[in-house]
């Protein structure tokens, strides 16, 4: 047992465990504001705002939630899968896809849908 690599590989698990912890952090964000937006949009309706009107923005807030969710199944996946990598002895540098530019993608998705709902309801009023 080389304590050189031992050292490394219980390094590369901290580093495992923070990462984990920033998807957290993360999804937990994106979560809440999902949920914040549709709470806001249910008090809107009951104050007896146009319920109509507010379709695109739940649509937005479930698009938060869901990339939320899945974001962070997809996180602690891949940290079990790093954790079984980092403890084998085949421990080499690779390549794998990247969760955090999936999420980028689809938060851009998001916007682009809230843009052009809010540019739709600006236009048709």
């Amino acid at each position: 047992m080389n304590l050189n690599n031992e050292l490394a590989k219980e390094r590369n698990r901290a580093a495992a465990e923070r990462t984990l912890m920033a998807w957290i952090r993360t999804c937990l964000s994106l979560i809440s504001f999902g949920f914040g937006l549709d709470k806001i949009i249910g008090a809107i309706e009951h104050a007896g705002g146009r319920p109509h009107a507010q379709t695109g923005v739940r649509l937005v807030a479930v698009g938060f939630v869901v990339t939320g969710v899945l974001a962070l199944i997809l996180a602690t996946l891949q940290h079990e899968r790093d954790l079984r990598w980092i403890h084998s002895s085949e421990f080499v540098y690779r390549r794998k896809p990247s969760i955090a530019t999936a999420t980028a993608v689809v938060i851009a998705a998001i916007g682009v849908l809230a843009l052009a709902l809010l540019l739709a309801g600006t236009l048709f009023r």
